[in-house]
């Protein structure tokens, strides 16, 4: 019986056990709960005390004594809906009020806006960074220089990211540098020639953001990202403008 569930709601290994101790038991006395859980009496008494504010637990007098019985445990979804409420409320409060009050105590700009990722998986974060950013944006659209060189190097980490964008409905513009480059839903490509030997290059354009992807030695994907909104509006205006020429 996985009861990991138990803890999600809120519920400590003692609490567990001494609901799991009172199911078998029926209506008990502490002393008789605190046997059959293992737990000392003192700690049954004070833990029963908690577990009956939640509603999980009640007791009643049986002469001198007081004795304690486990609510059904049905019981348990209505404390697993009171989280899911509780958590569905908080998750807005986040939204609209304590995040937007937390970003305000921030600088405009400060050396946390830069950061600095590699290998694979600094690649993946960066691309999944893309899609969960552009997703939150009413257009969801964005903006990509690539060149030819990094083309096959740029979606081994995170081979089904064209699935991803599209079954998000995230559109993207490309201005290739160099031939090739495959069709995709969602994506316009325009090509800028060159006979010249390109480096390796990505640079994705999602406003308030911009990351440049690029290649060191042996292949090693390197890649910064710039949180600035400043910067992301100069280099889309670039891009546009560009796109707008070919």
């Amino acid at each position: 019986m996985n009861l990991d569930i138990l803890e999600q709601l809120g519920l400590d290994q003692k609490e567990i056990s001494l609901y799991l101790a009172l199911l078998k038991l029926g209506t008990a006395s502490i002393r008789d709960i605190a046997a059959e859980a293992d737990i000392n009496r003192g700690t049954t008494y004070e833990t029963l005390k908690a577990m009956a504010n939640k509603g999980i637990v009640s007791y009643f007098p049986k002469g001198k004594r007081r004795v304690f019985c486990a609510e059904p445990p049905e019981k348990l979804l209505d404390l697993a809906e009171e989280k899911k409420q509780s958590l569905e409320q908080g998750i807005e409060e986040l939204k609209h009020n304590l995040i937007p009050q937390l970003n305000h105590l921030k600088p405009d700009f400060n050396s946390g806006n830069v950061r600095f990722y590699e290998g694979d998986s600094g690649i993946e974060f960066v691309l999944k960074d893309i899609l969960h950013t552009v997703e939150k944006q009413d257009e969801r659209t964005y903006s990509v220089f690539s060149s030819k060189s990094i083309r096959q190097h740029l979606y081994r980490p995170f081979p089904n990211y064209t699935q991803q964008r599209i079954r998000k409905k995230i559109g993207v513009k490309v201005i290739a540098i160099g031939d090739g480059g495959e069709d995709a839903e969602l994506s316009e490509r325009k090509w800028i020639e060159t006979n010249d030997k390109m480096d390796a290059s990505y640079i994705a354009i999602y406003p308030p953001k911009v990351a440049m992807i690029s290649l060191a030695s042996k292949d090693y994907p390197v890649a910064v990202v710039i949180d600035s909104n400043e910067i992301a509006k100069t280099q889309q205006i670039i891009f546009d403008t560009l796109w707008s020429t070919l």
